[in-house]
């Protein structure tokens, strides 16, 4: 049996583009584009994690490869109410990559009460 580790709280940190495309149409051929906020993967060096809506409380989040990003692009950073400010990032990863889609929810029985 394959031991997990418990996902902890990641920092942030800055992603580079690997590559810049020639044209935003081959760019947009060959890749599908993701945003949220970059984090650095807890414990797989080779992979991100970007949340997409860190302030709301139903947010979700994505794991990719980094080699499978083919470009990424800055967007205007978001803040709270307390004038917190989270790094943004519109991430382009190539089309039929493996990802992960992470959306954290409550267990329960969703099934109707009988009456």
């Amino acid at each position: 049996m394959q031991k997990t580790h418990p996902m902890q709280e990641a920092v942030a940190f800055p992603v580079q583009a690997y590559r810049r495309p020639k044209d935003i149409r081959e760019l947009r051929m060959e890749n599908v584009s993701f945003a949220g906020s970059p984090r650095k993967h807890p414990y797989a060096p080779g992979k991100i994690v970007l949340v997409a809506d860190p302030y709301s409380a139903n947010t979700f989040y994505f794991e990719f490869e980094k080699s499978d990003i083919a470009f990424a692009e800055e967007l205007p950073s978001i803040a709270d109410m307390d004038g917190n400010t989270i790094t943004m990032m519109r991430i382009w990863v190539k089309k039929g990559s493996v990802a992960v889609r992470c959306t954290p929810f409550i267990a329960g029985d969703t099934r109707l009460a009988p009456e």
